[in-house]
């Protein structure tokens, strides 16, 4: 199972470490020491939070911005069956699914809480700018 140590999970989240350590002081996020003593949590929780967190901004409150192609997130579901798997993805407020193949899925290990970039490409997209 994946973990992560606080600083790591405060960048996943979009917080400060202080955040994360008032989260896990408030029995909201689960940790333990690792074997140097270090607070560390696991990537599970780590994207059960991102998810209870995440609450994407309303259009008219974006501004002028363009989201880059590519986002570190954190897997928060795996579906799988013999040939396909659906992917999901918390990148800070965003969500994103993947369709891929089971076998890249085992090959990348992916599961619950694994941090991942995610890279996004499209043939048309469409960018507008709140009045």
């Amino acid at each position: 199972m994946t973990q992560m140590r606080v600083s790591e999970a405060a960048g996943l989240l979009g917080v400060s470490p202080d955040t994360v350590r008032r989260a896990i002081d408030a029995g909201r996020l689960p940790a333990t020491r690792d074997d140097a003593g270090r607070t560390v949590v696991q990537g599970r929780d780590v994207a059960a939070l991102a998810q209870e967190q995440a609450h994407p901004a309303a259009v008219g409150d974006l501004g002028t911005s363009s989201a880059r192609n590519q986002m570190r997130g954190i897997v928060t579901c795996v579906v799988s069956d013999t040939v396909m798997s659906q992917v999901d993805v918390q990148a800070g407020p965003f969500r994103l699914v993947s369709l891929l193949s089971t076998e890249a899925v085992q090959e990348l290990g992916l599961e619950p809480g694994s941090v991942v970039v995610a890279s996004v490409k499209a043939t048309h997209v469409t960018i507008g700018a709140p009045s």
